[in-house]
């Protein structure tokens, strides 16, 4: 990945105030540094209109003075090369003359821009100071081995509303690239991050300043399929999805660890399936050595997610349901064991959450998502050009796509035969393998017209779901017999429940089933 056009690609990273000595001395640092250290106060203004019209298009308009320089920066939204911290945006800047009032926005420049309409139509209604960062930022010059040259910045201050009193205390380092490849800031943040606290920075300073005007409610971050051109290579394609499922993880770590809405780590389990996935279809692409390092981690991260996942599920969806049915059943006998399997249930939910917790706040985690955003922006992903795989990475993304979504797909037709009589084992295969094409679809979707790939698109996803509330049922009965044992009446009443749910759901699935059969493969040459 190289920078190209007016860009900003910047790899962010959160730090408390104790460590900023230790980044600005430590030895990853000092070999790649080529100058002087500079200290300076900048004080950035940030305006919208009252409704935040441009904050919501992703567009951010500031004017920065540091000590008599002032300049205007206008930038727009992320693009595709963001990921795993890494932020990549296009950004004008010009200079700009003032006194010592400062100077107003030069809105001439809006029309040198790719959003002038937007911005024009934000002046018309009224642009105003909505709030301001101000720190004292210390950068050091970098160069490294291949040439490419980064600046180093740490920036300690506040983030303030321009009017009233609420405050965001700042502490961050950012890597900029100058020119060359992306993936040495990452290998730089892996090493700092191997020996300091740092946490992956999701937004921007523009971000946080326009969270903290609206006191909006953080959601959690859903799958985004990888933006994709239609003669994209396949390396390019590769990177774009490992970028997009790195996204997902990274955008609800803060989630996990703060809040206490289930479908945080739920998102970040699928946001880590998916990148699971994405890796296995490069094992006949890239050396096992490269590659098994990302797929181990990847899997720790998922085993660390899951049982907190099962155990909400449960607790959340199944015994609520089963209660249900009981209290309209118009008997009380099996209230008492369900109470004594839900209290059971909560502690070990509990437990399983702070696990999952004390795995996304850790070290590792953070170097792991590092890792991929650098195994991603390498060249070819590290394969050397004149090895056989190089070939297929460098030809169009269709031509790898097609054969994969064949197979996949054949796969599934062989294991969803008769799946309204199945086992649960013959059924949990076939939803194994429906996981895995519907991870395909969406990973290569972009690379077809969209008006083929809806239709079998939501075909698979409805089979995939409901194969998944199935799962859930199985998943459960396993749960209660490890939790009350395998004799229990809660257990009996779970097993009573998933096979009333099989029953129930079978003619669903066998006209869902019927659905995907029939559906066409959108990624036919025909």
């Amino acid at each position: 990945m190289e920078s190209a056009g007016p860009a900003e690609i910047e790899l962010k990273l959160r730090l408390p105030r104790s460590a900023v000595a230790a980044v600005l001395r430590h030895p990853a640092v000092a070999a790649v540094r080529r100058g002087r250290t500079r200290v300076a106060t900048l004080r950035s203004t940030y305006f919208d209109t009252d409704d935040i019209r441009l904050a919501r298009a992703g567009i951010g308009l500031r004017l920065r003075r540091e000590g008599r320089r002032w300049l205007q920066t206008i930038k727009g939204p992320q693009d595709p090369r963001s990921g795993a911290g890494l932020a990549a945006r296009p950004e004008y800047e010009w200079p700009l003359h003032a006194g010592a009032a400062g100077p107003p926005l030069d809105t001439a420049r809006f029309a040198l821009t790719p959003w002038r309409r937007k911005l024009d139509k934000a002046m018309r209604e009224g642009l105003r100071a909505k709030f301001v960062a101000a720190v004292e930022r210390t950068t050091v010059p970098l160069v490294f081995a291949d040439s490419t040259m980064a600046v180093l910045a740490v920036d300690v201050g506040e983030i303030h509303a321009a009017s009233g009193s609420r405050k965001l205390p700042l502490c961050e380092v950012e890597i900029e690239l100058e020119s060359g490849h992306a993936h040495n800031l990452f290998e730089l943040a892996h090493a700092l991050a191997a020996d300091l606290p740092l946490a992956i920075e999701t937004r921007s300073k523009a971000a946080r300043g326009f969270a903290l005007l609206s006191h909006e409610t953080p959601v959690p971050a859903r799958a985004e399929d990888a933006v994709l051109e239609s003669k994209v290579s396949t390396a390019d394609a590769l990177a774009a999805m490992l970028r997009s499922c790195a996204r997902q993880i990274e955008a609800n770590a803060d989630g996990v660890l703060a809040e206490a809405d289930p479908e945080w780590i739920h998102q970040m389990r699928i946001g880590t399936r998916r990148l699971r996935a994405c890796l296995a279809l490069m094992r006949d692409l890239v050396a096992a050595d490269a590659l098994a390092p990302l797929r181990a981690e990847a899997r720790w991260l998922a085993h660390k997610l899951g049982p907190a996942r099962d155990l909400d599920v449960l607790a959340d969806e199944t015994l609520p349901a089963i209660a249900a049915a009981v209290r309209s059943a118009g008997t009380d006998d099996g209230a008492p064991a369900l109470r004594s399997l839900r209290t059971r249930v909560a502690r070990l939910r509990s437990a399983a959450r702070a696990d999952a917790r004390a795995a996304v706040a850790s070290p590792r985690f953070v170097q792991f998502l590092l890792a991929v955003g650098a195994f991603a922006a390498r060249p070819r992903f590290g394969v050397d050009e004149t090895a056989a795989p190089a070939t297929t990475l460098a030809a169009p993304a269709r031509s790898f796509a097609r054969p994969v979504l064949k197979r996949r797909q054949r796969k599934l037709l062989r294991r969803g035969a008769n799946l309204p009589t199945a086992t649960p084992a013959a059924r949990h295969a076939a939803r194994l393998a429906a996981k895995q094409l519907r991870y395909a679809t969406e990973f290569f979707a972009g690379l077809f017209p969209r008006r083929k790939t809806r239709a079998y698109r939501a075909a698979l996803a409805q089979l995939q779901d409901m194969l998944g509330t199935l799962n859930d049922a199985t998943v459960a009965v396993g749960l209660a017999a490890g939790v009350a044992g395998p004799h229990a009446p809660a257990t009996a009443m779970l097993r009573g429940w998933a096979a009333a749910q099989s029953a129930g759901r079978a003619e669903a699935l066998a006209a869902a089933w019927h659905h995907f059969s029939r559906a066409r493969a959108f990624w036919s040459a025909a």
